[in-house]
């Protein structure tokens, strides 16, 4: 098991409707996020920054996040929610929500 940790940024102005979104996800993207083996997925936020931690419990995690991509489903939910985010300036390549260090861990 591999566990996330990972950062974005929204606007006060969006907060609300992300919430709502994911207060009723559209039918299929709860169980894509399961089926792409993760698992504990919780977003959190903080002013104009949202967290999220997962954990990812397959042996394949860019065969799942293509999976993942490749769903019309999950392809419809990020083109509601993504253009009300805004990834990290500091990003890697390729990052949308920014990965973090895990630098301490207690079970």
């Amino acid at each position: 098991m591999k566990r996330f940790g990972q950062m974005i940024k929204i606007t006060k102005e969006n907060l609300q409707a992300y919430k709502d979104y994911h207060a009723n996800p559209l039918p299929g993207v709860n169980e894509m996020i399961k089926e792409c083996n993760l698992q504990n997925y919780s977003i959190y936020s903080r002013g104009e920054y949202l967290f999220t931690y997962f954990e990812y419990v397959g042996d394949d995690y860019e065969k799942d996040m293509a999976k993942m991509a490749a769903d019309p489903t999950t392809q419809k939910w990020w083109d509601l929610v993504k253009p009300i985010m805004q990834p990290l300036d500091d990003r890697l390549p390729g990052e949308f929500w920014s990965d973090m260090e895990e630098i301490y861990h207690l079970d």
